[in-house]
């Protein structure tokens, strides 16, 4: 910017003495200067959404991949590996120095207990979706967690007190409309209601830990966010595992492995973009979440959803695209 007033500068004095061409070449570098600055600030603007589209598209390979596992393992095994391998990323990150915890003090909280219940809200949102998505294909266990916008909003606007647009209310329930579009051949068949109870117990859970996020958003810190979401989960689950314990096979080792570091990118990305974004910003992209279900469905399973099903995602993705227009 400091370029473009020098050049403006230079364009002046070669006008002539008249004293209007100062100023005016002045308020065009001005104006190129501000439009460089809204360039960069709409950039900035859009880390939050981007953040959330990735960590989404994470949780889909994960939730996959976990499907894949439910019919050979148990959750407490699953979700027991994953934090494990959580806690063994976070130690060889530190030893490699590619995270810094600016010693014991990086890593304590002046909330413990705030950082403990998240723990154990992330505990029973990988629970209720993995017991929800053993029967359910995804997609359609997808739609019973696009109740969980709803529960976001309201529970921000309930505890945290933060304003939340009306145009966000109005676009979620649009959201939830295709939600209700593409459900609604399963529910008339007699759904597997079960699988949509641990869904919607997960659905919860999950919006809970986006009031969790958005209230421990000045503790940042990958390295805090891990020990702390994954070190109180492991003892947890560790006695249940063993109880249900199986010995997995050297390709299921791997995958469960990589649930792991699946896991742990969706989870910093997901506090990072409500760091960056309000939860009115945030919560009617979760629906985009769909695309990613059915994407997984087609080229996993080779299940086709029905066009009632195609139709509801239109709708989902409709409307958390115009819930991002201003």
């Amino acid at each position: 910017m400091e370029g473009s007033i020098a050049a403006a500068f230079a364009a002046a004095r070669q006008e002539g003495p008249e004293p209007e061409a100062p100023p005016a070449a002045l308020t065009r570098a001005w104006r190129a200067g501000r439009s460089g600055a809204n360039r960069i600030g709409g950039r900035r603007c859009l880390r939050g959404p981007l953040l959330l589209l990735g960590s989404l598209a994470l949780f889909a390979v994960l939730d996959a991949n976990s499907k894949l596992l439910s019919g050979g393992y148990h959750v407490s095994q699953v979700l027991a590996f994953r934090y494990a391998v959580l806690l063994a990323l976070l130690v060889l990150a530190g030893l490699l120095g590619l995270v810094r915890a600016d010693g014991p003090t990086g890593l304590t909280s002046r909330r413990p207990r705030a950082q403990l219940f998240r723990a154990a809200l992330m505990v029973g949102s990988g629970a209720g979706f993995f017991l929800s998505l053993r029967s359910l294909p995804m997609a359609e266990g997808y739609l019973v967690y696009f109740t969980a916008p709803f529960m976001v909003l309201g529970l921000f606007r309930l505890i945290l007190k933060e304003p939340v647009p009306g145009r966000a209310w109005i676009w979620c329930g649009v959201g939830f409309l295709g939600v209700l579009v593409a459900l609604s051949p399963g529910i008339s068949a007699g759904a597997p209601w079960a699988a949509y109870g641990w869904g919607l117990f997960g659905s919860l859970c999950h919006a809970m830990i986006m009031v969790m996020n958005r209230s421990l958003r000045h503790e940042p810190g990958m390295a805090r966010l891990t020990l702390w979401s994954a070190g109180p989960a492991l003892p947890l689950l560790l006695p249940w595992a063993a109880v249900e314990w199986r010995t997995p096979s050297l390709s299921d080792a791997l995958a469960l492995s990589a649930n792991g570091v699946l896991a742990g990118g969706a989870m910093v990305g997901l506090a990072a973009a409500f760091r960056h974004a309000s939860a009115g910003r945030l919560a009617p992209l979760e629906f985009t979440a769909l695309l990613f279900a059915v994407a997984a469905d087609v080229l996993v399973w080779g299940v086709w959803p029905p066009a009632v099903v195609w139709l509801g995602a239109a709708i989902v993705a409709f409307a958390g695209v115009m819930a991002q227009r201003r």
